[in-house]
């Protein structure tokens, strides 16, 4: 059998050929082999009470306490714009003159702060007779976009306090406590938490299909399903309640997580209370809104929804480790992550600290 061999014009062509493949694919190979670039993502939910006047030098906290837990995205609650003067300016500017570069846009009631510029910012749920806001941001993090919330909830119908024998709009002492759950559940919805719940979650949703990271951080003044079950229902004066908190379970069947649960999913062991906070410098009568009852439970929350760029490696609370129980300053000894204050305390929540990884190529 006689085998006709390549001549070597042909071979030399063949190499030329396999080699210019090679050049046009070299691009794609080298991307496919690139490491997975990772950083931190740190994320804080905090309501800063007033802006920190009710505190003393409660403002210079709010600084101090931004620049030492180091938080790339902060939702904040209760922004007033006192004095016509916006809140997001003088953040940023105080903020510039220790060295620090954060971007906002000026809100009412909800605002936002991050390290990384701003797209665009919107009230989805604007504050219409303090019922209540949701302030929504596009984040460009490095190239990463992400859909930010801050939410600061209706505080009427703040229906936990019924079962600590409290009305949850006046904070008068009941003549009974109510425990029936379905007049829990109306009482709760007639707040407006329920319809900026859901604004968020239709608007979550379009961002998640644009494959935007999307986040919410918020002062609820509504407690978790996850905290209120039967292993806790004897504790916190509960009273036997087991309840489905409305806006977080709603959360929870859209897909998002609470991070603070994922990370300590037990209540009895990690209750994470974050309100009310023992503030020393503030005289107890404007701590405690039950004085007969322990209405510790946690209202401050961080969401996130699963994505392939993110996993969450750490939550914590952050203030201090004594809350209001009775019209008493008690130190908590449960098992909760707390990073305490560096110094002054600015508020009578506890802040929420996410950290996450955060990938891309």
């Amino acid at each position: 059998m006689h085998l006709k061999l390549p001549t070597p014009k042909r071979k030399y062509r063949q190499l030329l050929v396999g080699a210019m493949l090679l050049l046009s694919l070299l691009p794609t190979l080298l991307t496919s082999c690139q490491p997975i670039k990772e950083k931190e993502l740190k994320v804080l939910q905090f309501n800063i009470w007033q802006e920190g006047t009710v505190v003393p030098n409660g403002y210079t906290a709010i600084l101090d306490e931004i620049i030492r837990l180091d938080a790339d995205l902060i939702a904040l609650s209760e922004v007033r714009n006192y004095n016509n003067q916006s809140l997001a300016e003088r953040l940023v500017r105080d903020l510039k003159e220790r060295g620090h570069t954060f971007y906002s846009e000026t809100s009412y009631d909800s605002g936002i702060l991050s390290r990384y510029p701003i797209i665009s910012q919107k009230m989805l749920f604007p504050a219409v007779d303090d019922h209540g806001s949701v302030t929504k941001a596009i984040i460009n993090m490095d190239g990463i976009e992400v859909a930010l919330y801050s939410a600061h909830l209706d505080y009427r119908n703040c229906s936990l306090y019924l079962p600590r024998g409290y009305d949850g709009s006046t904070w008068e002492k009941l003549d009974s406590i109510i425990t029936d759950t379905e007049i829990i559940a109306s009482d709760n919805l007639q707040s407006q938490r329920d319809e900026a719940i859901q604004a968020v979650i239709a608007d979550a949703r379009i961002e998640h299909e644009k494959g935007r990271l999307t986040l919410l951080g918020g002062d609820f003044n509504e407690p978790s399903h996850l905290d209120w079950t039967e292993t806790t229902k004897d504790l916190f004066d509960h009273n036997g309640v087991v309840m489905e908190w409305h806006n977080t379970k709603r959360l929870e069947q859209a897909g998002f997580i609470d991070v603070y649960r994922q990370m300590y999913p037990n209540p009895v062991s990690h209750p994470g209370f974050t309100f009310p906070a023992d503030n020393p410098l503030v005289d107890i009568k404007k701590l405690a809104w039950a004085p007969e009852a322990d209405d510790r439970d946690r209202i401050d929350f961080i969401f996130y929804q699963p994505h392939p760029h993110l996993q969450l490696i750490d939550a914590a609370i952050v203030g201090p480790r004594g809350s209001i129980v009775r019209n008493e300053r008690v130190q908590e000894q449960s098992s909760d992550s707390i990073i305490p204050p560096a110094t002054i305390w600015p508020t009578d929540h506890k802040a929420i600290l996410a950290t996450f990884k955060l990938s891309s190529k």
